[in-house]
């Protein structure tokens, strides 16, 4: 009779269920064509990703600043926390299926109606055990999505890691670049006080080389100078403040920088692009939480079949707790074998099913546009390195000759040939030029770290 039971429940529901939904989808499903190469590397980016490139980055300080981010960043120990509650997650996975015990005790007292009146105690012991026998897989199923929460939340914490390492250093040649403006704004001031005094005086003295336009573009140059001083020192206390975010400090602008910003390696090992999906911990993370979602998916489908469940139970009743309670001949024990199928639930199983189903299929789809997005950012960052580079050399070319012509104006100011207007002029090309120097260095320092972040390139 159990067994003909059985068949005319699980019956229907293979005919008219399971069979008309799908099992959910891994990340191995997916198809996307990848060139052996990046398009924008030449040969000399060939070669395995570096792991140190911290070291590269020439600055021996960034590794005293990163370790210090690395143990009081405030966002990386949450990040820390959500990988511990994922290896509870594991554990809670792994306990449901296995066999669960509990263990109850009782005490209740009574008294008649007797002058006097008589007290009786009565104890009681019971021990209830239960295991639903997977039959289907369905608790394997979850099982498994539990650990492959683990692999995501452990690549979720290594892309936190990496990304705090590289905003870290990003921010720290930022404070640089901040000090040297600073340190520009000062210099550049100076220079243009010390012009308008000689202006000045060459007028009053009535000197034809200076007039009174001259007077007043050098008035000009100093009330410039001023605010872009005014402006540089705020952008370094900003730099600052956001480096201290990063390092856990209180946000007061007051961590001192270099100097001098690293000159780079003319190179970077870019890898191959199929190497990304290994490499880069994010992608990690999103495959494994594809994966995660493929076995919810199939445990829902399998929440349709019918449950299997074995029951045991163990109890003892005394009025005396230290005689018979614990007394193996006197305990009653009971088992049972229980089937349990939903009949009926207007669809909502079905329909949860095709919930887990549909978010199985949104994980992949999001995959996937994270790995195109990924490679964008590869390419992107492989571009910009090369058209940076160019943009230097022509840079230097243009600074050189600006501090060149700076120099012969004022050899020529000196001997009376030219006004001072050239001079002036001459001098705001040269500290356009030194400007702009000082912000592509660090431009492209900011896109070597973007670019080893891109490659899923390691700090240690």
């Amino acid at each position: 009779m159990t067994r003909n039971l059985l068949i005319l429940i699980i019956t229907p529901l293979l005919l008219s269920g399971c069979n008309s939904l799908k099992l959910g989808k891994s990340k191995e499903e997916l198809t996307m064509p990848l060139p052996d190469s990046w398009s924008t590397a030449s040969a000399a980016y060939i070669g395995k990703v570096e792991n140190e490139w911290l070291k590269g980055l020439g600055d021996k300080r960034i590794f005293e600043i990163t370790k210090e981010a690395l143990k009081n960043n405030y966002d990386l120990q949450a990040s820390a926390l959500l990988l511990e509650t994922a290896k509870e997650g594991t554990i809670i996975g792994r306990a449901a299926r296995f066999p669960s015990l509990s263990l109850s005790g009782s005490n209740s007292r009574s008294r008649n109606n007797d002058s006097p009146p008589e007290y009786n105690s009565n104890y009681g012991l019971t021990l209830a055990a239960s295991w639903e026998l997977d039959l289907w897989g369905r608790l394997k199923n979850l099982d498994k999505a539990s650990r492959e929460n683990l692999i995501q939340a452990q690549a979720d914490y290594n892309a936190a890691k990496l990304s705090l390492v590289a905003n870290t250093a990003k921010s720290w040649f930022n404070l640089i670049t901040a000090q040297q403006l600073l340190n520009l704004a000062e210099k550049t001031r100076d220079s243009y006080m010390a012009n308008a005094r000689i202006i000045e005086r060459n007028y009053k003295a009535g000197d034809q080389t200076a007039s009174p336009l001259a007077v007043q573009f050098a008035r000009n140059n100093i009330a410039s100078a001023e605010r872009n001083l005014i402006n540089q020192k705020l952008s370094k206390e900003e730099a600052s403040r956001t480096l201290e975010l990063l390092l856990g400090r209180y946000p007061g602008g007051l961590i001192r920088s270099g100097n001098q910003l690293p000159a780079l390696k003319s190179n970077v090992p870019s890898g191959i692009p199929s190497e990304l999906l290994l490499r880069r911990p994010d992608l990690v993370a999103s495959s494994a939480g594809v994966r995660a979602s493929a076995q919810r998916a199939e445990a829902s489908l399998k929440d349709l079949l019918p449950s299997f469940s074995l029951t045991g139970r163990g109890s003892n009743s005394s009025r005396k707790l230290d005689q018979y309670i614990l007394d193996p001949e006197t305990i009653v024990w009971s088992t049972a074998t229980s089937l349990a199928q939903s009949l009926f639930r207007s669809g909502a199983q079905r329909a949860s099913a095709r919930i887990a189903l549909q978010q199985n299929e949104r994980a992949l789809r999001q995959f996937s546009s994270e790995v195109l997005r990924a490679y964008r950012e590869v390419e992107s960052a492989l571009a910009t390195e090369k058209s940076l580079a160019e943009q230097n050399k022509y840079l230097s070319t243009e600074l050189k000759q600006a501090e060149l012509a700076e120099r012969q104006a004022m050899r020529d100011y000196s001997e009376g040939l030219i006004q001072i207007i050239s001079v002036l002029e001459a001098q705001r090309r040269a500290v356009a030029s030194r400007r702009a120097m000082i912000f592509l260095k660090n431009q492209r320092i900011q896109n070597r770290i973007d670019l080893h972040l891109a490659l899923g390139g390691d700090f240690d």
